[in-house]
């Protein structure tokens, strides 16, 4: 298939997951959302993923996403840990690829000055509301996203070095931008996840959240060139 088709396919089964969840079916999630995430770690592959250490990072973030999707059908404690968990080594594995995509430190430091801010809010909403013995892995995750977005944003200041981004046409600069796009909205798409699971079960949560975390697995997959 090519990327467009895969990433099409994507799209369909991500409505397909949508009405799984709307209609609490538990056969239409566990069809709908491994399919679903195949798709991106497939779109990957056909993105060329294995020619480049950035392409190999990503591949293995997205392999891991892919495992916590399936760790998290189960509505149960420990295999929303083992979710958590698999989520936690996959923003490692986009870590990794915005390090080898190469990162201005002073933008990054910068970014996660201010995003620390916005975590110590999310952190105030949100911990409340979960167990203490789940409160560390928690922490922990939100760290780790946290310093995932900075780096996002610390590599499109070091793609932009050097260059006139004035002088670059939209073509040229867009892809520069891919990365940090799928990592805000993977950020946001997690604020669903945290309040369905901790805060309010409701299919609102998953109505936007699931587009959103799918629509940026798609977008890190497409940034392999």
């Amino acid at each position: 298939m090519s990327d467009v088709a895969l990433a099409a396919a994507v799209g369909a089964l991500v409505c397909a997951l949508l009405l799984a969840e709307w209609r609490a079916s538990a056969a239409g999630k566990w069809v709908a959302k491994p399919l679903a995430s195949a798709g991106f770690v497939a779109l990957a592959v056909e993105r060329g993923a294995c020619a480049s250490r950035y392409g190999q990072a990503i591949f293995a973030a997205l392999v891991l996403s892919w495992i916590g999707d399936v760790f998290l059908i189960p509505k149960n404690k420990a295999w929303f840990r083992a979710g958590l968990f698999a989520f936690l080594l996959g923003h490692l594995g986009f870590c990794a690829a915005f390090w080898v995509r190469g990162v201005s430190w002073p933008i990054a430091g910068g970014s996660a000055a201010v995003l620390a801010m916005v975590a110590f809010l999310v952190g105030r909403w949100l911990l409340p509301h979960v167990e203490p013995k789940m409160r560390p892995p928690v922490i922990a995750y939100v760290v780790v996203i946290t310093s995932m977005v900075a780096l996002a944003i610390g590599s499109i200041g070091r793609q932009n070095i050097g260059q006139n981004s004035l002088q670059r046409s939209l073509h040229e600069t867009l892809p520069d931008f891919l990365p940090l796009i799928a990592a805000l909205m993977f950020y946001v798409s997690d604020l669903s996840v945290a309040r369905d699971t901790f805060v309010k079960r409701s299919f609102r949560n998953r109505a936007w959240g699931l587009p959103l975390y799918y629509g940026a697995q798609v977008l890190f997959a497409w940034s392999i060139v």
